[in-house]
């Protein structure tokens, strides 16, 4: 037997016992991982807690109020963050970070700021034209982490390597396909091709990769006989297709619709930006889940007239660790089965989209996956992104998410949506215990 093979039998094997010990135990109350930090009145950050024993992660969202310069808005963002930073009990380390911006020419006067702030240790940073809908310049949303075991591996502009308990995450971000063409399939297939690069820079490649991101200019304007959208899945399925996603660490049905969580959104322009994140781990006790949304069509075997190559994604993945469970929700929107509902109203698909993302993370649906006592709650949250198509919507929007999911820390960003009759989306991160 080859050692892969070895491995994936042992992981198999420790994956089973664990099964078993966690069904002795369904009826325990796992003990809770996320905790939430509200701004004070002096500093804007949002903070997202999470303690997985000696390590602490944070999910620092920081939207500045309305008023003043860009340079202005920018420093405060950037002092309020640092402060956050100083107040942790370890100290931490600012790894990568999405900046939601409203002009592109403001893109150049934050990499300044941050070059000042950072030097050569920058994070890796992605830029996307999507303005806050609070009326700001700017938004930051940053992962920082702390701990003994932690390393942190910069690889280029465009990669970093976080490692931990055995665990290694590559981050790819700001990947922008140049060479002067508008089409989106052609731009989405440059950006794998750049993201398989960076990658590969950083010892990984597509083939480990979990979560990625697209943020597709024009979104929903047609492009030929099709939609950009639609154009842009064509390109991930001409690239995907002789991919194997993490099959050894992935647990149930491997025979079909196996792809990384994603998010794939509008923004200003007709360019495209993308990102993903890529695992590696020889923990025996560790594995994927791939989740499907009862409530869903598997977004893979949509009917053609949504897409003629359909979206290949999962609804969301989740890393088992132990008893750890970090779970990625991919985009999620008024959709039930197939269709799309409460066409112009605000509330109610906020609502359906919340109640979607619920079912999905829910331990009833980790046990329809086969695991049981496991899953997540909306309490559960780290951090989410609200991505609204109409700034009239945003204050309803807002409303309903803060009674749904309370103070977890958010962003809230104008961007398209990938169907015309779709007013929201909604993304995450949870963090929970296996019982």
């Amino acid at each position: 037997m080859s050692a892969s093979a070895s491995g994936a039998h042992q992981r198999a094997k420790a994956v089973k016992e664990s099964r078993a010990g966690a069904s002795a135990v369904v009826a325990s109350t796992p003990r809770k991982l996320v905790s939430w930090v509200q701004p004070g009145p002096a500093n804007s950050a949002e903070v997202g807690l999470v303690r997985l024993g000696n390590l602490t992660r944070l999910s620092l969202m920081l939207t500045p109020k309305p008023g003043g310069s860009f340079g202005e808005q920018a420093r405060q963002v950037v002092s309020n963050l640092a402060s956050t930073l100083q107040q942790q009990a370890q100290p931490m380390v600012v790894t990568t970070q999405t900046v939601f911006l409203r002009h592109p020419e403001d893109e150049s006067r934050f990499k300044r700021i941050l070059a000042a702030c950072y030097g050569k240790d920058q994070p890796l940073t992605s830029y996307v034209l999507q303005p806050p809908c609070n009326g700001a310049l700017l938004a930051v949303e940053a992962w920082a982490i702390g701990g003994k075991s932690v390393r942190v591996k910069r690889y280029g502009a465009h990669a970093i390597a976080v490692s931990y308990d055995g665990v290694r995450w590559v981050s790819c971000g700001g990947l922008r396909p140049k060479g002067g063409t508008s089409d989106a399939y052609a731009q989405t297939l440059r950006a794998l091709r750049l993201a398989q690069s960076a990658l590969r820079r950083a010892n990984s490649d597509l083939e480990h990769m979990v979560r990625t991101w697209f943020y597709l200019g024009n979104i929903t304007q047609p492009e030929g006989a099709e939609q950009r959208y639609q154009a842009m899945n064509r390109a991930r399925t001409h690239c995907y297709k002789e991919i194997r996603f993490c099959r050894p660490l992935l647990e149930g049905d491997r025979s079909a619709g196996v792809y990384p969580a994603s998010t794939g959104i509008g923004m200003s322009g007709g360019s495209l930006v993308a990102g993903c994140l890529a695992l590696h781990t020889e923990r025996r006790d560790a594995f994927l889940l791939h989740l499907q949304n009862p409530r869903q069509t598997p977004a893979y075997a949509y009917h053609r007239k949504y897409s003629p190559e359909s979206p290949k994604f999962a609804r969301a993945i989740a890393l088992v660790t132990g008893r750890n469970i970090t779970t990625w929700v991919s985009g999620t929107a008024s959709i039930v089965n197939s269709e799309s509902l409460h066409r112009g109203n605000i509330r109610k698909q906020t609502e359906q989209t919340i109640d979607n993302i619920e079912s999905l993370i829910s331990p009833e649906n980790f046990a329809a996956h086969g695991i049981r006592g496991s899953g997540a709650r909306l309490t559960d949250l780290a951090k989410i992104r609200v991505y609204v198509k109409r700034q009239a919507d945003y204050l309803k929007c807002k409303e309903v998410c803060e009674r749904r999911f309370g103070p977890v820390p958010v962003i809230y960003a104008l961007a398209d949506v990938c169907r015309p009759e779709l007013l929201v989306e909604i993304e995450g991160v949870a963090f929970s215990r296996r019982a």
